[in-house]
């Protein structure tokens, strides 16, 4: 709570200053005496509350918010207990009972949880604080904003709806080296058919057109701009870090939707310059500050280590190495040195990357890739003796999925580490059985004639379920579903999210909270269960710092 705490008191230290100051102008307003007074008055209590802030800032144990991620200091004391939260965020669905230990109960929490951040937009609507106001600014959480006046001439609020449909458009690799990711597309028209066999949304029924774009940016762009000036969607879902980057100007400067994008890139934080844009899973910044924690609590004995980072050689790479570098930076007493060897996102081997590596004798070894590049680092490591002479060996969130990317390399794989994101795999035999909702979702794969051992089928799921919810909440504003209401309904999200670890929060705050997972696992790797033994869950929500992410340079601004 010591952020909720500090936030508070700089709050009433301010509001403190402005009552002295609309006080002193009660009085005459010739008066320059008054006017004299008054400014001084707000000048001293401006430098109170300045100093005031600076002692809090000097306050032991203070978490300081990270551009595009949760800050060292805040996953410190995160791991140590100390969680914080966001002042601004419905938490009473907390306090009710809900039984999570059925599909039923899960889908009445939903029912709830939707309802009350129906409630506090309603709120703010009535209130006129939130809404598109008379000079076409959409306005919401936190000073959240979008000028619709910026929008194409031609721009619809509803475009992409009609009477019985509507319709969302989806770019991802459904060939090429990365083709497995792009089986969420049918989990999640799966999710889509029980729905809309439900009602869909306020009657109609959610579709989806994809594209295969092969995790080639060029063809991301091409398929993009065939989603909006042919097909005529609502809102578009992309996959994958450089992929997303190459098309999210186009879309926030075409006002569409563009939420819950399949990729941890920081540059997702970015509610300002990129309003209509959000990510879905832990921000790969965050992640890499994890494993630099990790390596910190766990190899305390044997600090400073050199640690080396299989890197993918694109901009979904990039936010992982920058990320460490910085973490390895700023802690030489745990990281002596940080070795990255990159390799090419479509070679078929990294038999060569990864004999580099193991040349250098490091202590710990990073996987900081995607899909294939996954699976093989795992057999290499061992193949070339690596692995026994490691103190630590991490996978990357992105590779979690058992079946796809760890549990082929057999006895391999066993011992290895993962930051997972907080993220249930709907092929880990220890939830099959015994999670409703994964039990839901291998039925609904079945009864579509989907294989339930494919892992992407799952995320599906995952990508889904909130885009329904926003949905939903949406539908029950003022006008519907369009996509201002839809933004509004993203952008204050707060809901349990049934494929996340319970303690695991899914939540968004305008421009105070632009990432809606900040919490994870840490998990181990079970060869002979074939599942990640999860040691440790911690969740900051509200706590990573905002990101404009420089495309030049790399980074965020």
């Amino acid at each position: 709570m010591q952020l909720t705490k500090n936030r508070l008191l700089r709050l009433l230290a301010l509001l403190f200053a402005f009552s002295l100051v609309a006080a002193a102008c009660g009085g005459d307003d010739d008066d320059e005496a008054g006017e004299t007074q008054t400014t001084e008055a707000m000048t001293e209590d401006e430098d109170m509350a300045d100093e005031d802030m600076a002692d809090e800032d000097m306050d032991e144990g203070e978490p300081e918010e990270e551009a595009g991620g949760l800050s060292q200091d805040v996953i410190e004391q995160a791991s140590e207990g100390e969680g914080t939260d966001d002042e601004d965020m419905a938490d009473d669905a907390d306090m009710m009972e809900f039984d999570r230990s059925t599909i039923e109960g899960i889908f009445e929490e939903a029912e709830y949880r939707r309802a009350k951040v129906v409630e506090r937009i309603m709120a703010h609507l009535e209130s006129g604080e939130w809404g598109v106001d008379d000079d076409n600014i959409l306005h919401g959480p936190e000073g959240f904003m979008i000028d619709l006046n910026e929008c194409p001439g031609d721009w619809s609020n509803t475009e992409g709806i009609t009477e019985s449909e509507i319709r969302i458009g989806q770019t991802g690799p459904q060939s090429g080296t990365l083709a497995l990711y792009g089986n969420a597309r049918l989990g999640w028209q799966t999710y889509l058919e029980h729905v809309n066999a439900e009602g869909g949304i306020a009657g109609r029924n959610v579709v989806m057109k994809s594209y295969d774009d092969a995790y080639v940016a060029a063809q991301t762009i091409e398929f993009v701009d065939e989603l909006i000036e042919n097909d005529n969607v609502f809102a578009i879902h992309t996959l994958g870090s450089p992929n997303t980057l190459a098309v999210y100007d186009t879309l926030n400067a075409e006002c569409i939707p563009q939420p819950f994008v399949w990729t941890g890139h920081p540059a997702w934080g970015d509610p300002e310059v990129h309003p209509w844009t959000t990510g879905s899973i832990l921000s790969y910044s965050t992640e890499s500050v994890l494993w630099g924690n990790w390596i910190k609590e766990n190899l305390a004995d044997e600090l400073p280590v050199v640690v080396a980072g299989l890197v993918m050689d694109n901009d979904f790479g990039l936010a992982y190495e920058l990320g460490f570098e910085e973490y390895a930076h700023n802690n030489p007493d745990v990281v002596s040195e940080f070795v990255k060897v990159r390799h090419d996102p479509a070679a078929p081997t990294i038999t060569n990357e990864v004999t580099t590596i193991a040349a250098g004798n490091p202590d710990v070894y990073i996987s900081m890739t995607a899909g294939n590049a996954c699976l093989l680092a795992i057999q290499e490591v061992a193949a070339s003796g690596l692995k026994e002479e490691l103190s630590a060996a991490f996978t990357p969130s992105v590779c979690k999925a058992p079946a796809s990317w760890i549990a082929p390399a057999g006895d391999d794989g066993d011992g290895w580490l993962i930051v997972g994101g907080g993220v249930k795999d709907t092929t880990d035999p220890s939830l099959i059985g015994s999670d409703a909702f994964i039990d839901f979702i291998i039925e609904s794969l079945e009864a579509n004639d989907l294989d339930p051992t494919i892992s992407m089928f799952g995320n599906g799921y995952m990508l889904g379920y909130p885009y329904v919810e926003a949905l939903r909440i949406a539908a029950e504003l003022p006008g519907g579903v369009t996509r201002t209401n839809f933004i509004l309904a993203v952008r204050a999200i707060d809901i349990h999210h049934p494929i996340f670890l319970d303690g695991i929060t899914f939540a968004m705050n305008g421009n105070a909270d632009a990432f809606p997972i900040e919490g994870t696992d840490f998990s181990q790797y079970d060869a002979s269960s074939q599942s990640w033994i999860v040691s440790n869950v911690i969740d900051v929500n509200g706590a990573s710092g905002n990101c404009v992410w420089d495309k030049d340079n790399g980074g965020c601004r």
